[in-house]
């Protein structure tokens, strides 16, 4: 029988419990701007578990696919207990409002979205990963 507890996750540098939760996790294979190759996309963290340090770089970057720019503004992700890079906030989650967005074109990045927190697979480790279901 599979546990019904969700995986939880830990610093991978110092084990600190993050309260991270497979719960708060997007699902796989959505799709964001700013990527999700290595990481896990968290929809909510505990702040007081973290620290968040404001990142503004000036040099070449791909927003998108088919768009790069030059300045960006990112929030870094560290452990609080010892300091370790855990990852970053991003600006491009699902939208804060429903409708069909300014002008009636849909979502864009005009519209208010909800923040991603975008954690390296690297830098953390699965405290109880959920029981795998028996074999037949």
């Amino acid at each position: 029988m599979a546990s019904s507890a969700a995986a939880t996750y830990r610093c991978a540098e110092c084990g600190a419990d993050l309260n991270l939760s497979a719960a708060q996790l997007y699902p796989e294979g959505v799709y964001f701007e700013a990527g999700n190759k290595g990481t896990l996309s968290f929809s909510w963290v505990d702040e007081s578990r973290l620290r968040f340090a404001p990142e503004d770089r000036i040099r070449p970057f791909f927003e998108t696919l088919n768009y790069w720019g030059i300045q960006r503004k990112r929030t870094r992700i560290s452990c609080d207990a010892c300091g370790r890079l855990l990852g970053y906030v991003y600006d491009d989650g699902p939208p804060v409002m429903e409708g069909t967005g300014q002008f009636g074109m849909g979502p864009s990045q005009v519209i208010p979205r909800r923040p991603r927190y975008r954690i390296k697979t690297k830098a953390v480790t699965v405290a109880n990963p959920p029981a795998a279901a028996p074999y037949r």
